[in-house]
């Protein structure tokens, strides 16, 4: 399977503007039997202003609950929310396919804090 894909259109910084990408630390993980591909039902902090949401992630191969717990993360907190199963999905939480397609979580280079903003 390969990870590349064509380049989407080009946006207008406005575009991109309208994706609220922030940072959170994983202060909750369990594992998530009933959905259709390998996942985990995570509970993410956001700090005051945003709190806490939940998300569905597919990163069971190079993930454990152990190497997440406390681990900050990057998701978009402004889709809409998102049922899968019997779980309501808030954030999605971002991450890029390796050679396989499998999810590799993207690293914050150091401690920021919770529900700051990507820009």
């Amino acid at each position: 399977m390969s990870s590349h894909k064509a380049l989407k259109a080009e946006i207008s910084f406005a575009d991109f503007d309208k994706v609220d990408i922030r940072t959170g630390t994983i202060v909750e993980v369990e594992p998530f039997p009933e959905a259709r591909k390998p996942a985990f039902k995570l509970k993410i902090d956001f700090g005051a202003e945003i709190g806490v949401k939940k998300s569905s992630a597919q990163i069971t191969k190079y993930y454990t609950p152990e190497t997440l717990l406390g681990r900050q993360v990057f998701a978009v907190v402004n889709f809409p929310p998102r049922q899968i199963g019997p779980f309501m999905s808030e954030v999605l939480t971002l991450g890029f396919p390796d050679k396989d397609g499998d999810v590799v979580l993207g690293a914050i280079e150091r401690k920021v804090p919770d529900g700051g903003r990507l820009f």
